[in-house]
């Protein structure tokens, strides 16, 4: 098929093809960056291509961000992209919103990702996107091979400060579909204790990635010490259903699906980023269903108006998500976890997590350095003594 089986494939992927009898090869990364990957080019006119920029940024003059969707080609020396579904140009779509058809085309992402041979289990914060991955994996396992090699019975992850709002949520939820449920608290200061590791991994100093990778990275290392070595988790419902909060000032719908189509071409850079490298990090893979391209495809062709929030009309964010799983007489969940309103990852694992980190950043940057930091960082300056500190950190590691 030449280049185009690209095209063919289905799931998360980064890679270089070799073709040894001429010597020319084609690197490629998924469809929407689900997996990182890294480009950068030596002196002396080599092509590095790594999944970290660590592996880049000694030896190469210019590194960046290797395009999600996109191939790159020796023979070219150029990137060309093989994803282009309909969404992507940002045209309004029009096709009627159908609850049924939203339903099974999320349980088919979810399904397919049951396909594995080792240990594994769901992220469980009790908030909508992850209760409903829960839901529809406990209900499919029975029949799975992966049920007849590790037992038919869900193990469920949650992490959370303690008497965090997900911690209880979480366990209301894994009470209602009976699984095997795995609380894992930390303090602050274990969180902060650990902010450095977790900018050596992910690498990036973006204030939000951190305050949630942080969480993330100390719960994948308890996940992972328990043998479990896949897990599938919730990220990429709010950026395609527009479920953060700010999209009640959506004007109208066609400014709704624009803006779901930026959030979803950044993804790579923000919770795909946190997902894979704060797992990746203790060797354990996060799948994420509603990132699948047949879903996306569904999702993203559905006339916006549908996604638009109302709440004269009860109408909350994702409600088109929510009507689709509200399932009377086989109910995925209880109703007022299917109707849960949005919470940050970040204010989700405790609301003093992000207090606590303004007011470490406090102890280790001063007013002065603030004031010079245009100076110091012409690029992206930070304008908060959080964002300041965190970019220390990351110069220290990466300092090209």
């Amino acid at each position: 098929h030449g280049e185009n089986f690209i095209d063919m494939l289905d799931g998360m992927f980064s890679f270089v093809l070799l073709d040894t009898r001429d010597n020319t090869y084609i690197a490629a990364r998924d469809a929407i960056g689900i997996t990182s990957l890294y480009i950068g080019w030596g002196l002396d006119g080599s092509v590095w291509i790594s999944s970290e920029l660590k592996g880049l940024n000694d030896d190469c003059e210019h590194f960046e961000v290797f395009p999600p969707g996109h191939l790159y080609s020796s023979k070219t020396g150029g990137f060309k992209r093989w994803y282009n579904p309909p969404w992507f140009s940002e045209a309004i779509p029009s096709t009627p919103y159908d609850p049924l058809v939203l339903r099974r085309a999320f349980e088919d992402a979810v399904i397919k990702r049951l396909m594995t041979d080792v240990p594994f289990g769901v992220l469980l914060s009790g908030g909508l996107d992850s209760s409903l991955v829960a839901s529809i994996t406990a209900r499919h396992l029975s029949g799975t091979k992966a049920a007849k090699q590790w037992g038919a019975q869900l193990h469920s992850f949650c992490v959370g400060l303690e008497g965090s709002p997900d911690l209880k949520a979480a366990r209301e939820v894994a009470d209602y579909l009976g699984t095997v449920h795995h609380e894992f608290t930390f303090t602050v200061q274990d969180g902060i204790d650990a902010i450095e590791d977790v900018i050596y991994h992910i690498e990036t100093y973006d204030v939000t990635t951190i305050r949630a990778s942080t969480p993330m990275f100390l719960m994948s290392r308890k996940i992972k010490s328990l043998g479990v070595k896949m897990v599938i988790s919730g990220e990429g419902s709010d950026e395609i259903f527009g479920g953060y909060l700010y999209f009640h000032k959506a004007p109208n719908k066609e400014e709704l699906h624009r803006e779901t189509c930026r959030k979803i071409k950044a993804l790579h850079q923000y919770d795909c980023l946190r997902a894979n490298k704060s797992t990746s990090a203790w060797g354990l893979e996060a799948r994420v269903p509603f990132l699948d391209k047949e879903f996306i495809n569904v999702a993203m062709s559905i006339d916006p108006e549908a996604k638009m929030i109302n709440m004269d009309e009860k109408r909350i964010e994702k409600w088109i998500l929510r009507r689709a799983f509200d399932d009377e007489d086989h109910p995925y969940l209880p109703k007022h976890i299917l109707y849960r309103q949005k919470e940050q990852f970040s204010d989700g694992v405790g609301y003093s997590w992000i207090d606590g980190l303004k007011a470490h950043a406090e102890l280790h940057v001063t007013d002065k350095m603030m004031l010079n930091a245009a100076h110091i960082f012409p690029f992206n300056t930070p304008v908060t003594k959080e964002a300041y500190y965190y970019r220390m950190i990351f110069e220290r590691f990466f300092p090209q």
